[in-house]
């Protein structure tokens, strides 16, 4: 089901057939070197991929994790995710490495900003490990602004929350 488009992805919900992307982007140490999970076996992979898929259908879900994908190719290149932090909806992206330095975080980010608002979400976070420069910068060209700093306690890294009011 798609979610929404930009201009050059789509963003839809996962499917089974995502599950050699999803293996490639999150096997890799340096994708995952700032982000919140382990490198898993493809195995692993599977078992997430069904679960993440499966939450579509749980009422009232509050862990959206959708596939981006090229739409000119039709590949997928990476994920976004709208999830529930407590009172606060989070956002977050990741994408295979291949598909780094090619504005897609900026452009994905644009269209989940854009649907909070057409679900009249309030208020958007996001927490960036402090060394990813790269996504600090796609918050702050959106608006977002610091509004505090803690160590993150999965990967022992400093990292700032980051808000939008919408």
């Amino acid at each position: 089901m798609e979610i929404f488009e930009t201009e050059r992805l789509l963003v839809r919900f996962l499917e089974s057939s995502d599950l050699e992307g999803l293996h490639e982007m999150q096997s890799n140490p340096e994708v995952m070197q700032y982000a919140t999970g382990n490198v898993k076996t493809l195995t692993e992979h599977e078992k997430e991929l069904a679960n993440l898929i499966a939450k579509y259908e749980v009422p009232n879900n509050d862990f959206w994790v959708y596939a981006v994908v090229n739409k000119e190719s039709k590949e997928f290149v990476g994920t976004v995710a709208l999830i529930k932090d407590g009172e606060d909806d989070e956002l977050g992206y990741r994408f295979i490495q291949r598909y780094w330095g090619l504005g897609y975080a900026s452009e994905v980010c644009g269209g989940l900003i854009a649907l909070a608002k057409e679900r009249s979400i309030p208020k958007l976070i996001g927490y960036v490990v402090d060394v990813n420069i790269a996504s600090s910068k796609v918050l702050v060209k959106y608006g977002f602004t610091a509004v505090g700093q803690q160590l993150c306690e999965d990967i022992g890294l400093p990292e700032t929350k980051y808000e939008l009011i919408l």
